[in-house]
Parts: C-alpha cells; sequence; structure tokens
C-alpha cells in the first residue's frame, strides 16, 4: 500500500478540504405565490404558513 514520503502542512489539506464547498450550489429561493416573501422550494413559507394553496402553519394572532 502507498504510504505519504513527506507529512502534508496544515494549510494545504485546508485547500483540499475547502474546495469541495465551491461545487455546491447555492439552494434555490422563490417568492412564495401567496404573500411573495422568499422562501425555499418545497418548504412551508414561514411567513403566512401555507404549502400549495393549503394552510399548515396556523396564524399567529398579533397583540398590540
Amino acid at each position: 500500500m502507498a504510504v505519504p514520503k513527506r507529512r502534508k502542512s496544515k494549510a494545504t489539506r485546508d485547500h483540499r478540504r475547502a474546495q469541495w464547498m465551491r461545487s455546491v450550489k447555492a439552494p434555490a429561493v422563490t417568492p412564495c405565490p401567496r404573500c411573495q416573501e422568499p422562501k425555499l422550494a418545497h418548504r412551508v413559507c414561514a411567513n403566512c404558513g401555507y404549502y400549495h394553496d393549503r394552510e399548515v402553519l396556523p396564524q399567529k394572532e398579533e397583540e398590540a
């Protein structure tokens, strides 16, 4: 089995480990069709609580 002849520096190791993050795409943010607030795709809207025209999270009443 092959064995490294010299130890890699911490900087070389960290540069290599950081490269995979560049290939990860940013999550797709789309506007909510109901309230137009930005939300992640296939998630319940945190603002209005709806997902596909169905209320999933009940609205909280704001007391003034």
